[in-house]
Parts: C-alpha cells; sequence; structure tokens
C-alpha cells in the first residue's frame, strides 16, 4: 500500500493571483461598509423621529420701565437738554412696568408632560409657554430648578399622552462620536445641526460642572434644548457656547446627561436637589505638597479645614488627604467634590485618609450641602506667647497679638504668625502668599510661636524633607502652601 502525504498540492500562480483580488475586493466591501457606519448619509429619520418631543419656550416677564439702560450723554452736550427733557417725559408717565420675552429650548422626558430646559431659560419668568412641533401650545409650571448645574424641570398638563425621549449614559460617549443638536436657534423655531462630541469631561464654572463639547452649531434659543446621539437618546443639555460674537463657531457645550438625570430625578421626587455634604474645605496635592507630606503619588484632596460637620464628628483633621471616598479612588478635588455631591444624604461611607505617614480610615455620615453651605470655618484655638518678630523663608513673620488680631478683624482666640512683608523675589511671593496672610499650622502642627516654626523646619530637615508644608488664611479662607527648605548655613550647599 503506498504511504499518503501530509503535504498540500502546490496552489498555481493563477489562482494565488485570484484569491489575493478577492480578498482585496472583500476588504474594499468591508471599508466601504464601515465608512457608511461611521458617516450616515442622512440624519433625516432620527430628526424624524425625535423632533415631536423637542420644543420650543417662550417666557415673560414683567419689568419696571426704568431698569433698562440709558444714554449716556456727555456734560456740556448740545443733546443734554434734549434728552432731559425725553426722560421727564417717559417717567412723567408714572414709569409703568414693560413685560419682555424670551426664548429658549426643552424637551419631554415623560408622557405625562415633565420637561427639562436650563435654568436660566426660566429663572426669571412669569409665564412660560411651550410650543410642541405640532404647534401646539400649553403653559407650564415650575416643578424646580437647581442653578449649579443650569437645569429646570417643568410640567405641562395635557389631555393625551406626549411624546417623549429618554436618556443614554454620556460616560459611553466617546470623543468623535457622531451626534445632533434640535433647538429653537436664534427664534427660528424648530432647527436640526449635527457635528461630533469634540471633548468630554469639560468644565466652566461650577462645581458639578461635566460638559460634552460639540462643534454642532448651537446658537442663542438653543438653550436647554437636546443633543441627541444616533441612537435618539439625549447625551446632553445645550447649555452654552464659547464665541466672541455670539454665534456659534463650533464650540459648544452640553450638560452630559449623567448629571441631569440624578439632578431631575431629586428635583422630581422633592423639587429641590439633595446633595450630599462631607463638610470640609480641601484643595488639590501638589508636586511640592506631595513631597512635604511624604505622599507616593500626587493624587487626593488635602483638608485645609474641617468646620463643625460630618467629617468633624468622625475625627477627620485638617491637613488629612483623603485617597478614597465611598470605595472610590479620589484623584482630586474636583473629582471628590462630585463624588460626594452625588451620594445619598445620610448615607455612611468608609473615607481613607492620610495622615502622618500612614493610613487611616473613618466612617463619616454624610449631611446635606444645601443646608449647610452658610457653615463658618472654626477658629483655630492655641495659647498666646509673647510677641517676637523674625524673617523666615522669604517671610518677615510676627506673632498674633491683641493689636494684630483687631487689625486683621480675627477671632480673640485666633492664633499663629502673621506675614507683616515678604520678599517679592521669594518662592513663597510666587506662590501667592502676601502681607495680612496668617500661618496657623506648619508641618501640620499648630503654630504660637516663632519658636514653633523653627522647630518644625528643623524636624523636617532632619527627617529628610525638601519642603515644609504651611497651612494659611487669609481673610478666613484657608489653603497649604509648600515651601522649599534651604540648608542650613552650617551644611555643605
Amino acid at each position: 500500500m503506498k504511504a499518503q502525504t501530509l503535504s498540500q498540492p502546490m496552489t498555481p500562480p493563477g489562482a494565488i493571483r485570484a484569491i489575493w483580488l478577492t480578498a482585496l475586493a472583500t476588504a474594499l466591501i468591508i471599508a466601504q461598509a464601515i465608512s457608511a457606519n461611521a458617516r450616515p448619509e442622512s440624519f433625516a429619520d432620527l430628526a424624524q423621529e425625535v423632533s415631536p418631543a423637542v420644543v420650543n419656550i417662550t417666557t415673560s416677564t414683567v419689568v419696571a420701565q426704568g431698569t433698562g439702560p440709558s444714554p449716556i450723554v456727555p456734560e456740556g452736550s448740545p443733546f443734554e437738554d434734549f434728552f432731559r427733557d425725553f426722560q421727564d417725559r417717559n417717567n412723567g408717565e408714572g414709569n409703568r412696568p414693560r413685560r419682555t420675552s424670551a426664548l429658549g429650548s426643552g424637551f419631554v422626558i415623560s408622557e405625562d408632560g415633565y420637561i427639562v430646559t436650563n435654568n436660566h431659560v426660566i429663572e426669571t419668568a412669569d409665564e412660560i409657554i411651550i410650543e410642541f412641533f405640532s404647534g401646539r401650545e400649553l403653559e407650564a409650571e415650575v416643578i424646580g430648578t437647581d442653578p449649579k448645574t443650569d437645569i429646570a424641570l417643568l410640567k405641562v398638563d395635557a389631555d393625551e399622552p406626549l411624546p417623549f425621549v429618554s436618556f443614554a449614559d454620556s460616560d459611553t460617549a466617546r470623543v468623535g462620536d457622531w451626534v445632533i443638536a434640535m433647538g429653537n436657534p436664534l427664534g427660528q423655531g424648530f432647527s436640526v445641526s449635527a457635528g461630533i462630541v469634540s471633548a468630554r469631561n469639560r468644565e466652566l464654572s461650577g462645581t458639578y460642572d461635566d460638559y460634552i463639547q460639540t462643534d454642532a452649531a448651537i446658537n442663542r434659543g438653543n438653550s436647554g434644548g437636546p443633543l441627541f446621539n444616533l441612537d435618539g437618546q439625549v447625551v446632553g443639555v445645550n447649555t452654552a457656547i464659547l464665541s466672541p460674537n455670539g454665534g456659534s463657531i463650533g464650540i459648544g457645550f452640553s450638560m452630559a446627561s449623567n448629571v441631569v438625570t440624578r439632578v431631575v430625578d431629586q428635583l422630581q421626587e422633592f423639587g429641590e436637589t439633595r446633595r450630599g455634604w462631607l463638610g470640609v474645605r480641601i484643595q488639590d496635592v501638589t508636586d511640592d505638597v506631595a513631597e512635604a507630606m511624604g505622599l507616593e503619588e500626587v493624587a487626593g484632596a488635602l483638608v485645609t479645614d474641617v468646620p463643625e460637620g460630618p467629617a468633624g464628628e468622625a475625627g477627620m483633621k485638617a491637613g488629612d488627604v483623603i485617597m478614597q471616598f465611598d470605595g472610590y479612588e479620589v484623584e482630586d478635588t474636583r473629582g471628590l467634590v462630585r463624588r460626594v455631591g452625588n451620594t445619598a444624604v445620610g448615607k455612611t461611607v468608609r473615607v481613607v485618609v492620610f495622615r502622618e505617614g500612614k493610613t487611616q480610615t473613618l466612617r463619616v455620615t454624610l449631611g446635606r450641602r444645601e443646608a449647610a453651605e452658610g457653615v463658618v470655618p472654626a477658629a483655630q484655638p492655641g495659647e498666646t506667647e509673647a510677641p517676637s518678630e523674625a524673617e523666615i523663608l522669604g517671610l518677615t513673620l510676627s506673632q498674633l497679638d491683641d493689636e494684630l488680631r483687631s487689625q486683621l478683624e480675627l477671632d480673640d482666640n485666633a492664633n499663629g504668625l502673621v506675614v507683616s512683608d515678604i520678599d517679592n523675589l521669594s518662592e513663597a511671593y510666587e506662590k501667592g502668599m502676601r502681607a495680612g496672610d496668617v500661618i496657623t499650622e506648619a508641618g501640620q502642627q499648630k503654630l504660637s510661636s516663632i519658636s514653633d516654626l523653627e522647630a518644625r523646619i528643623d524636624d523636617a530637615r532632619e527627617a529628610g524633607r525638601k519642603s515644609i508644608l504651611l497651612l494659611v488664611r487669609r481673610a478666613g479662607e484657608p489653603r497649604f502652601v509648600a515651601l522649599s527648605l534651604d540648608a542650613p548655613e552650617d551644611e555643605p550647599q
């Protein structure tokens, strides 16, 4: 019997060429399919699907006749008497109030008539009229507002279920994804524009900002309107534009839907927001602060003050670095503030802090931020010693006494060292310290005298530190500043 070989028969050259051409054609077809999927030929079907849930909003407000700007006429101008007579005639009419109107956008989120828009669209309105895509108009009432995220929730009463849209998970939106914006730009009525997600996690000015940047055209009147993904879900609420002339230049901002849904849920349930409150003042950890404290990584939130509240009751102290909150790593202050605000009021959470070279876990029961925003920072207790003055690290320092406390409007029991003068070429000046600042801690220990500061500096040098951490207060506001330590004069440079 003849043995069989396992080798493959040789393929003729013509067959190889045919296989290669087939593979090339297949690759071209796949590439075309991917291209077609990435760039829709039209947004018409999507626009037709979601348009019935998008609304135009018209607001009206009664204002006093004299609240508008007056013409500025130079003194001695030949027109001065003319404008004075004109104003006198208008004032003679009793300065009667007048009604002004404004335009915005919004979208329906439930069949029973709940509508989302921007707070700035309706915040001064006496009357709010909702115009639907069909042309129908209904008057709306305000359920609740949140100025911090610029979100408002409205409600209309309709005699039949209304078309509505749902929210997407904005965390799944990627830079480069297609989006479409809908609304009432410049009062032109229902309008659609398309673009992409240009950037994520943009911050403008608010504590809870999480904006999606888009190049889809957004103009005045688009405020409060939806930003849709290609599934017809709302990924953001169009809120602001960056523009030198008031028109779209391709830099628009939409509040991310994951922020909006939390706010809307609370407004719908309570008529107001209820954010978690930890009860600390914090700042970011910088490279020099991390070195001064012996941190291995530049991360976390440095606690600058602990007024009376949840954190203080749990044993947190100024100088602690919050490393973890409720099981999440803390990268910076912004992330911590948002994480705390999104946590339920009354929940007890585990907070891991870095203190004196090691970590410690605290259990904190969160309060409510809205009820605690007027809390005054705790005063710093301490004993008073005889006044003295010294020049250290480019700072001319004086110990607090009754006269200085009075000049600086400080509490009678306030202690520390006052910066009476500062070298303009010093590191302290470059880092923002100024005359009048009060240093209350050094190396995370309280100061009552010049000798206390000198001892803390010696301790830092002996520990091999290249910098020392100072707790500085200005007008009651605390912050940490890390200053580099020069080697003592009797040591080699």
